[in-house]
């Protein structure tokens, strides 16, 4: 099994945000609203994966000491 060091995670987060931000952008620009949501959830989404990502780090981390 392939060891997960939360890296896929963070990586993923950090995605999802830059994505989720450019959708709140457009969304703001063209005013859609429904866009806009959609951007600001998808941000949401990847804070949670980046945090995700940093908490098996750290645990991966701490148990190879």
């Amino acid at each position: 099994m392939e060891k997960n060091d939360g890296m896929k995670d963070k990586a993923k987060g950090m995605k999802d945000k830059v994505v989720g931000e450019a959708k709140d952008s457009y969304g703001d620009v063209t005013n859609d609203r429904s866009k806009q949501a959609e951007g600001k959830a998808q941000k949401a989404k990847g804070e949670v994966e980046k945090k995700v990502g940093e908490a098996k780090h750290d645990f991966n981390n701490k148990n190879d000491k």
